[in-house]
């Protein structure tokens, strides 16, 4: 009788999180290029893509994923490595929309159907007045060390003076 009462309990926890969790963004693709031949199926792929920051106007951040191919991820059950590369960019005038704390999750996508997410969080060097951008991976279970950082100078941008994001932290 208690296992079903745990199991209830999970069971309603995990549908709770995956309700309230806000909708991100889909990142936009750039390209894709085979890496890996599969005969019949699709080939592994590195997949390239863009996404802008929601919350800093100015800010657009590329990475890579790798993609598996073959039966696998044809079907949609494979899960996905965690070497993900980042770069992030000033692409416009900066400006900060809404304060934030550091580590701050600007963008989650899902590697598996086992749990495991890609995660960009956001902070801010107060110091050199620069966002900092770290991709990494984590499961439900056990995270990976793999992650990847990009670093963002707000600059001036034609005659708009730069905010400074130790302004915008809570």
């Amino acid at each position: 009788m208690r296992f079903l009462a745990r199991a209830g309990l999970a069971v309603a926890a995990f549908v709770a999180l995956v309700s309230t969790a806000p909708a991100a963004e889909e990142p936009d693709l750039i390209f894709k290029k085979s890496t890996v031949w599969k005969f019949l199926t699709p080939d592994h792929k590195l997949a390239t893509y863009a996404i802008d920051d929601p919350l800093v106007d100015g800010v657009a951040c590329y990475f890579t994923v790798p993609e598996k191919g073959g039966i696998s991820g044809w079907i949609g059950v494979a899960e996905e490595v965690s070497d993900v590369s980042l770069a992030c960019r000033q692409v416009g005038p900066i400006k900060i929309k809404d304060t934030f704390d550091q580590g701050d999750e600007m963008f989650r996508q899902s590697r598996s159907i086992f749990f495991k997410k890609m995660r960009i969080v956001r902070g801010c060097d107060t110091k050199r007045n620069v966002l900092v951008y770290v991709v990494y991976s984590d499961k439900l279970v056990e995270g990976s060390p793999k992650n990847s950082t990009s670093t963002v100078p707000i600059m001036r941008w034609g005659e708009l003076d730069p905010p400074h994001c130790a302004d915008f932290i809570d």
